[in-house]
């Protein structure tokens, strides 16, 4: 097959009319070949009759924002574009937002999708989804349809491009949605769709049309089990699977005991057959992609943490008027602000209050569900370790604790385990504790549950992932949700010592209004 000046295919072919006859703008040339416009649906025509032809977004798009995208970037539009519905299984921290930004923009350019409506976790409508709409097409219109129902239907019907919502917001405006004219529909973090049975699985069948453009996409398809492919597959592959899950569960599952089941050794097989068409990038196999990758999630504090913020706040407010300010004052003050964002803080009587962690902790848990190898959690404080650690082992997720109270000993022991063994899955870690020398590569993941103010630290605590030994491009996801913490992380990224600017940012803090 040639593409001829990006306008036209020619393609071999023993019989021309068999494209001639279906594709009007389509012509035979001689008794073997056949010229076809390069447009997408004629793109489409031509893979229905088995005829590999690629996507004109390949050729005929101006890749609009700003960053020039990677190879495996435009191949992932490029198929998202020949798919109606299908699957992207990219890995985290390939950029796989951006290639469906991309996608969605060329159709809209080619007049095939008039509205896309993006559903994703909470945490990253505005950090990722919104931000990188920003960056990849800001000639587009973008609204988060967010709050109660009033707000996110107004939002809706106002007829901005791109629509984000949250999975469980998209039963509450089901009406609005399925009379907004969406033709679109992108779902982030797609395994939240596992189960055929959930009320937000079946709203979301209800959404769906013959015609409906669906693109699902996580890093991690059917991670914790087989029967996880069942719900998936009935939206996007419906004829991939049995009618009801009980076949299915056959198909893949083996009975041990009256309770117990166990995958069958087909199961990867089966899995694989029915979560298509599908599209996958390790970030091994981006070539091109940097080997260190940072992502923010978002994470708004819970209405307790903002309450006790503001309090300390206009407390701090109050001790600043006419008096001059310490770094060490400042730095006393903003410990208690990140202390209460992060979950828990001290009084001045060294009693703790703990906060609800729910959310924050929810979206931790689709990091660690998301990863591909082994996962760092950097935890500044250590009552917050405590309540961390409780939640990751009532969840069973295999955990270990390095902090300054651990023995150096048992430390190596910690190590050498997470280095060599199966479990533990994951390390919570104070980041003084282990911010040097130690090579931690079995983790290709880092989460830093709140900022460290120390940019040393920062930087040597991802190196134990980021060094000699590691096989895997490396992840490093920074949980926020409160000024303060917003502040810091861009700091670290900037590469801005906070401990220099303690008392800028302290001002700088009490002046933000929220």
């Amino acid at each position: 097959m040639q593409v001829i000046k990006n306008k036209a295919l020619l393609v071999s072919l023993a019989d021309p009319k068999q494209v001639t006859s279906v594709i009007p703008k389509s012509e035979a040339v001689g008794t073997d070949a056949v010229v076809v416009n390069w447009g997408i649906d004629e793109a489409h025509k031509l893979r229905t009759l088995r005829i590999p032809a690629p996507s004109p977004i390949e050729g005929r798009y101006a890749w609009t924002g700003q960053h020039i995208p990677f190879d495996h970037q435009k191949k992932t539009a490029a198929f998202l574009t020949m798919n109606r519905k299908g699957f992207c299984f990219n890995e985290q921290g390939t950029g796989k937002t951006a290639s469906a930004i991309w996608a969605a923009d060329y159709l809209m350019k080619a007049g095939k999708v008039k509205r896309a409506l993006v559903i994703c976790p909470l945490s990253i409508m505005d950090s990722a989804w919104r931000n990188d709409l920003f960056t990849f097409a800001m000639h587009r219109t973008v609204d988060v349809a967010h709050g109660v129902k009033k707000k996110r239907a107004a939002i809706i019907e106002q007829g901005a491009e791109f629509v984000i919502i949250n999975y469980d917001g998209v039963d509450i405006v089901s009406e609005q949605i399925r009379n907004g004219g969406f033709d679109l529909i992108i779902i982030d973090e797609a395994t939240h769709y596992k189960n055929a049975q959930a009320k937000r699985w079946k709203t979301l069948k209800k959404l769906l049309r013959d015609d409906t453009w669906l693109w699902m996409m996580t890093g991690t398809p059917a991670a914790q089990s087989p029967l996880d492919a069942y719900g998936l597959a009935k939206l996007v592959n419906p004829q991939g699977v049995p009618k009801f899950f009980g076949s299915f569960k056959d198909m893949v599952m083996d009975r041990k005991s009256h309770f117990k089941f166990e995958p069958k050794p087909t199961a990867p097989k089966i899995v694989h057959a029915v979560l298509q068409p599908a599209i996958r990038y390790s970030k091994e196999e981006c070539l091109d992609l940097p080997d260190m990758v940072y992502v923010d999630r978002v994470v708004p504090l819970s209405g307790q943490q903002k309450h006790y913020y503001n309090l300390l706040k206009k407390r701090m407010i109050m001790e600043v008027a006419g008096e001059e300010v310490t770094a060490i004052n400042a730095a006393v003050n903003m410990s208690k602000l990140l202390q209460i964002s992060a979950g828990a803080v001290y009084t001045d009587e060294r009693e703790t209050v703990e906060f609800d962690i729910s959310d924050r902790y929810k979206v931790l848990r689709e990091v660690i569900d998301e990863s591909s190898q082994k996962v760092l959690i950097f935890v500044p404080f250590k009552h917050t370790i405590d309540i961390l650690t409780d939640k990751l082992r009532a969840d069973k997720i295999t955990s270990e604790v390095i902090r300054g109270d651990v023995p150096a000993h048992k430390r190596t022991e910690i190590f050498k385990r997470f280095q060599e063994d199966t479990d533990p899955q994951v390390l919570v870690i104070q980041p003084q504790a282990a911010a040097h020398g130690v090579t931690l590569t079995a983790a290709n993941t880092v989460v830093w549950w709140g900022p460290t103010s120390s940019l040393e630290t920062y930087a040597q605590a991802n190196a134990r992932v980021h060094r000699a030994g590691q096989k895997h491009k490396c992840t490093v996801i920074s949980l926020q949700g409160s000024y303060v913490e917003k502040r810091m992380y861009r700091m670290l990224a900037g590469r801005i010592d906070a401990h220099a600017e303690m008392v800028n940012l302290y001002h700088e803090i009490l002046d933000d209004p929220n």
